[in-house]
């Protein structure tokens, strides 16, 4: 699911202190630039957990909030899936079944059966690491 999402950037002592008044969280940048990643990565972080947990991640409002003075508005674009990708780097353990001639054969020929089963249900489910 890709989302664009206002936040509202104000100036802090070092840095702007980041809002995403439609998810009610909270993050912080050294500059403009690292504000506005940091946004990104804080609403792919909350999306992924709400996702994990059974819950929608919801729509943004399409609203943009009225600045207070020294306060800048902008949007930030997410891509749920893709965030998911580069960034949930857990592992899972899956048992599977095969023919023992197959199992021999392939371990005879030094095939990584994890990469292999990687790399075809990505194949299966038109996936890119991307």
């Amino acid at each position: 699911m890709k989302a664009v999402y206002p936040i509202i950037l104000t100036p802090a002592e070092r840095g702007y202190v980041v809002f995403v008044p439609d998810l009610d969280i909270n993050t912080e940048g050294e500059d403009l630039a690292d504000a506005i990643e940091m946004a990104r990565d804080a609403i792919g972080l909350w999306g992924i957990t709400e996702e994990d947990a059974g819950r929608k991640i919801p729509q943004a409002s399409g609203t943009m909030p009225h600045p207070e003075e020294q306060e800048i508005v902008t949007l930030v674009d997410i891509d749920f899936a893709a965030y998911r990708r580069a960034n949930d780097l857990r592992t899972v353990r899956k048992n599977v079944t095969l023919p023992s001639w197959l199992n021999d054969l392939a371990e005879r020929n030094g095939v990584n059966f994890s990469q292999v089963l990687q790399e075809s249900l990505k194949e299966r489910l038109h996936v890119s690491n991307r």
